[in-house]
């Protein structure tokens, strides 16, 4: 007879390769260097043709600088997105793109130029194309690192020949439908970069500013009781723009406003009734005894002197008149807001803003002429202190505009711009452009939901796109001006000759080419001239950025599915996109959009250099690696604004490790494991295994609802509980006797086996979208079935039919109550524990007894008796008929009573529990009944040591 075996190599105990110690951070970039190498993202295509298609399109950042923390949001959002519709079984191409024109890239060129005008423009668009590339390049690296897939190879970029002449034809489309002119208004504009700005590209941030408080003489008019006011009466206006007062032409009334002649020490004012007493407080006038009433409307017409110039503006009439600050009328200059402008043209006053592109003034007096707007601020403050027209002045910090690039206070400023009508319709059509996008955000999913309204909104009340820039790296204007007569060229076919030029050479051409080149030969002026010069403004860079959809999304990928940016693109490029599609499209190019919030400190602060509480995507793939970014991503409510600190990644550090380790324990358990050989069916199972698995199954089921309503933070934290809690805690501390104790091919630990596979199958792939380097490495030591791919994010997503262990209802409530009761005496032990009545679990043989109103629970309990002892990781468990002594009810469970005594019996050496049958297997005198079984099955298979191979 051969020697008895050695019991230590009769134990499964786990075996894997796969490292406890992740490394991702000298690791992930290996996994990189195969994934591209191997071409993993045209593989996952390939693997998806002829699936549906989900169109997920990339909002295009600019390529300045290193990338943030908020942009590597951004990219993990759109790659969990696009893995899980991939996942899901969807072709769901990624298509990278960068907003290559613009004041950011000009910006630092010209600083690496040292100045502006320092080349030609052909040669300045030159250096910007290469400054635009550079970066994309670094873009492309860094986003790569964190692991997201994506036509890098071939990305968009809106400097592209073939872009940008989608964009000059987007133009020409908005031209020829009638939407288009050319007009004279204030817009922002910036005086560091001389251009006009939209509404997109201001930001508001503090800003100091003189409040001052000024009169203007009552002269004569007005309708009604107005010209009763009295003499020497003088209207009062309240301003932070002093600069404005040389060109103010107007003071507005509101024509409902009661306004009062007050007399004080600083003379007889005129101002609305409700704001006398700010104006005491502001100006420190302690008398102010009212005089007179009168009606808004009442000085319509009115007279009023300039405080120093020899002219004399109307009172007018407007409903945009407050009673929040100020003195209820308002200093109207109608070349300096929109207001203003609007007032201006129904009253028919002068549009005056005679400041250059720096904002030097070119007329005015000496005190002021020659002088910019905010260095003629205190010139204009003395000037009216000495013609005495000051009654108060102080510092006034406000939210003011500031240009989104330089962030330098921006001004109003009345200049030629060209425009797209918002309340125009279309030739041929009913409906305005405003009210045609309007509607079609109504047929957009907004997620978060409030993102409707805030579109709507903008929509509702924004003025026409002031879409001209006086730039040169963007798209030209397509407009030529007869040299013979100064008349626009309207011959749309001729124009679209140049859209031809920009498909061949890109909008270079443009700069490189005269007009009788770039329009068709003989092209004539109806004046019967052929000579024509080209326009010098370009587009608006949100004009290009809008068009991605029409240049990117070909054929059934437009509309996109989705765009996911943060809650500044509402005014920018879900905006411009929206107006762009519609303007040409008559729809919008997305069927849903989905807002993330903006990133900040673990103090709510935004992150940036100057604070020195910046975390970068970089930095942190370096430290902790690019998984636990995304981990952060993946569990984070990212529809809300987000904090990141050190102290947070070391948290889901310890997150990280608890689910690698279940992953770990899980391979461990599956080295002797062949799904082709050795899978079972449901029904060869125990049912604790299938309980198991229709658990799973639940789990995959909302998992995979919530990755498609883009709830990644549930799928985070659903599967971190089941790994640490479910599995853990309970599951696999439940399977350890089972897996180590039982033969190799034991069918009781085969059907554990299969449970722990099949489980481990479906978290590997529900995790694979977040953790896609984790569950890479997992899928290499995870034994697979002959139909899996090589790469798990080439697989699908688990189906919960697939997953469920199917067992009745009746059953799994069963397991439920025993889940309870585990509990419960879990605690027990625990209590036993610290009174010292036994050291491990294993030591105990546990007591119970349901009570009467408990009968079906005692029922469950003997029906269940022999899985107990299992099912509590003790050695014994007697179910008692009667009341026990000295027993103890479950505070979770009063019907059941609860008692933990010393197990009997010896300690087997091989499982560890005690038994009264240990000494009665002479072979092996130390075992227990269970072991004696097992060792007797190992040794009629010649099975020992199979799962350590």
């Amino acid at each position: 007879m051969a020697e008895p075996l050695e019991l230590k190599k009769t134990l499964n105990l786990p075996k894997t390769d796969f490292p406890m110690k992740a490394s991702l951070p000298q690791n992930e970039p290996k996994q990189l260097e195969a994934w591209h190498g191997g071409n993993i993202y045209q593989r996952i295509l390939e693997a998806r043709k002829g699936k549906p298609l989900f169109v997920l399109h990339d909002g295009p950042p600019y390529p300045t600088g290193e990338i943030h923390l908020g942009t590597g949001l951004n990219k993990i959002l759109k790659d969990i997105v696009v893995k899980t519709n991939s996942m899901a079984g969807n072709y769901a191409p990624y298509v990278p793109g960068w907003d290559c024109h613009g004041l950011p890239i000009e910006t630092q060129v010209e600083k690496e130029l040292g100045g502006k005008g320092k080349v030609p423009p052909a040669e300045f668009r030159k250096l910007c194309r290469q400054f635009a590339l550079r970066y994309v390049e670094q873009h492309k690296k860094d986003f790569k690192r964190l692991g997201i897939f994506g036509r890098w190879n071939d990305p968009y970029l809106t400097m592209s020949h073939e872009y940008e002449a989608t964009i000059a034809a987007a133009f020409l489309d908005f031209m020829e439908k009638g939407y288009v002119y050319r007009g004279r208004k204030p817009v922002y504009w910036c005086l560091f970069d001389s251009t006009a700005l939209a509404e997109a590209e201001v930001e508001y941030e503090d800003h100091a500013s003189p409040s001052i408080w000024v009169k203007f003489a009552a002269v004569v008019g007005g309708r009604g009781e107005a010209p009763k006011i009295g003499p020497d009466v003088s209207a009062v206006i309240w301003t932070t723009t002093p600069w404005t007062i040389p060109h103010n032409r107007a003071l507005a009334f509101h024509p409902d406003f009661e306004y009062a002649v007050v007399e004080t020490e600083k003379g007889t004012l005129l101002l609305a009734a409700d704001r006398v007493a700010a104006l005491q407080a502001e100006c420190g006038i302690k008398e102010a005894k009212v005089r007179a009433t009168f009606k808004g409307r009442d000085f319509d017409g009115m007279k009023f002197q300039h405080p120093f110039l020899p002219i004399q503006v109307p009172g007018i009439l407007a409903d945009y008149v407050t009673l929040d600050q100020g003195s209820g009328i308002v200093h109207t200059a109608p070349g300096h807001g929109a207001d203003d402008f609007y007032s201006g043209q129904k009253y028919g006053l002068e549009i005056y803003a005679p400041l250059d592109d720096k904002g030097v003034y070119l007329e005015g007096l000496p005190e002021y002429k020659g002088k910019d707007v905010f260095s003629a601020n205190p010139i204009v403050v003395k000037l009216l202190a000495d013609r005495g027209a000051l009654l108060g002045n102080h510092e006034y910090k406000h939210s003011y505009p500031h240009c989104w690039r330089c962030h330098n206070p921006v001004i109003f400023r009345a200049t030629e711009q060209w425009f797209i009508k918002m309340d125009q319709a279309a030739h041929g059509k009913e409906k305005t452009l405003r009210q045609e996008a309007l509607e079609e955000i109504h047929h957009v999913k907004w997620i978060p939901a409030w993102g409707e309204d805030r579109m709507y909104e903008m929509i509702e009340k924004r003025p026409d796109w002031c879409v001209s820039r006086q730039r040169f790296w963007g798209v030209p204007i397509i407009v030529f001006y007869c040299e013979g007569c100064g008349a626009r060229l309207e011959d749309f076919k001729a124009l679209r000759n140049v859209v031809k030029w920009f498909e061949k050479e890109g909008a270079d051409a443009w700069y490189q080419h005269t007009p009788e080149e770039l329009l068709p030969a003989g092209t004539k002026c109806s004046c019967g001239s052929t000579k024509w010069r080209k326009e010098n403004d370009i587009l608006d860079v949100w004009f290009d950025s809008g068009s991605s959809n029409l240049s990117v999304l070909k054929g059934a990928e437009w509309p996109a599915d989705v765009y996911l940016e943060g809650p500044d693109q509402y005014r920018g490029w879900f905006h411009s996109s929206l107006l762009v599609a519609t303007g040409v499209r008559d729809a919008a190019p997305y069927r849903g959009v989905v807002t993330h919030g903006w990133t900040l400190d673990e103090r709510g602060r935004p992150m940036s250099k100057s604070l020195g509480n910046a975390l970068y995507p970089i930095e942190i793939c370096e430290k902790w690696g690019a998984d636990l970014l995304r981990l952060w991503v993946g569990s984070v409510e990212y529809q809300a604004d987000v904090k990141m600190s050190e102290r947070v990644m070391t948290q889901l550090s310890e997150a990280y490790r608890k689910i690698r380790n279940t992953f770990r324990f899980a391979l461990g358990n599956l080295g002797d494991f062949n799904p082709s050989r050795d899978a079972l069916s449901n029904d060869q199972l125990e049912e604790f295994d299938r309980w198991m698995l229709d658990h799973t199954a639940e789990l995959v089921k909302k998992c995979r609802e919530w990755y498609a309503n883009y709830e990644f933070h549930r799928v985070y934290h659903a599967i971190h509980d089941y790994c640490v809690v479910d599995l853990s805690a309970f599951y696999f501390d439940v399977l350890k006797d089972r897996l180590y104790t039982k033969a190799p091919r034991n069918k009781s630990r085969r059907s554990a086996q299969n449970a722990v596979w099949k489980i481990s199958s479906a978290l590997i792939r529900l995790a694979a979208p977040i953790l896609v380097f984790t569950s890479e490495e997992v899928w290499k030591y995870f034994p697979k079935s002959q139909s899996e791919p090589e790469s798990v994010h080439m697989s699908l997503f688990p189906e919960a039919a697939a997953v469920a262990g199917g067992i009745a209802k009746d059953a799994a409530e069963k397991w439920e109550r025993l889940a309870q009761v585990r509990s419960a005496v879990l605690l027990a032990l625990e209590q036993a524990r610290a009174a010292k009545a036994i050291g491990g679990n294993l030591e105990a043989k546990v007591l119970l007894h349901a009570d009467p109103h408990g009968s079906a629970l005692q029922k469950l309990l003997e029906e269940k008796r022999s899985v107990l002892p299992a099912l509590f990781i003790v050695s014994q468990v007697e179910v008692h008929s009667s009341a026990i002594p000295a027993s103890v009810p479950a505070e979770s469970l009063p019907v059941l009573t609860i008692k933990i005594d010393r197990a009997e019996g010896a300690k087997c050496e091989r499982c560890w529990n005690y038994s009264t049958h240990v000494g009665e297997n002479l072979r092996y005198p130390k075992v227990c009944e269970r072991c004696s079984e097992a060792l007797a099955e190992i040794e009629r298979d010649g099975s020992v040591n199979v799962a350590a191979t």
